[in-house]
């Protein structure tokens, strides 16, 4: 009988009478409930396809430093090619503070560089610092497009640069001829967005 209680995964009561046994709760300190409930907060998933070691996929997310380390990472830090999190370091990141080749993020720091701040080669938003910057404030080493614009070549209702376009609501034929009237080159792709 005890072997086919064990088989069944039953208690010997359940199987001769028909009753289901009645357990007793536990009771546990204040203490151990906020291990568990602290612990129930988390959530943690690692794929088993792995890269060289590092998991495709890592997610890591829950109150504290939560670290995702793999090929794609989603925690509160995450750290990988494809990045999402408060935290973000990758070749594309996505996040509150975003590192890497092409960044969103509140404040975005890479090549290509989207977000509330941004700095980058090209930088694009409120405040963009770069190389190539436009935003509402744009400060760039070469060209800066924004409401304020700082730069080299500077287009906006207030620029300040060597070379300037001042003014609010220019149409894609004004810039362009604006920037084809500078003598220095400027790069192609840049004459191509404007026309």
């Amino acid at each position: 009988m005890v072997e086919i209680a064990n088989i069944f995964e039953v208690s010997l009561d359940e199987l001769v009478k028909g009753e289901k046994a009645v357990i007793q709760g536990a009771v546990i300190s204040d203490e151990q409930l906020h291990r568990v409930l602290r612990k129930s907060m988390s959530y943690e998933y690692k794929s088993r396809i792995s890269i060289c070691g590092i998991p495709l996929v890592h997610i890591h997310f829950g109150r504290g430093k939560k670290v995702a380390k793999g090929i794609i990472a989603l925690g509160n830090i995450a750290i990988g090619v494809i990045s999402v999190g408060g935290l973000a370091v990758g070749i594309i990141s996505l996040g509150g503070l975003a590192l890497g080749l092409l960044t969103l993020a509140g404040l975005a720091v890479g090549i290509l560089a989207l977000g509330g701040m941004s700095v980058g080669y090209i930088a694009l938003g409120g405040l963009a610092i770069g190389i190539y910057a436009c935003g509402g404030f744009a400060i760039a080493s070469h060209m800066a497009i924004g409401g304020g614009a700082i730069g080299h070549i500077a287009i906006g209702a207030s620029a300040s640069g060597d070379y300037c376009l001042q003014g609010s609501n220019f149409s894609n034929a004004e810039i362009l001829r604006f920037l084809k009237s500078i003598p220095e080159s400027i790069p192609h792709w840049i004459l191509q967005l404007f026309s």
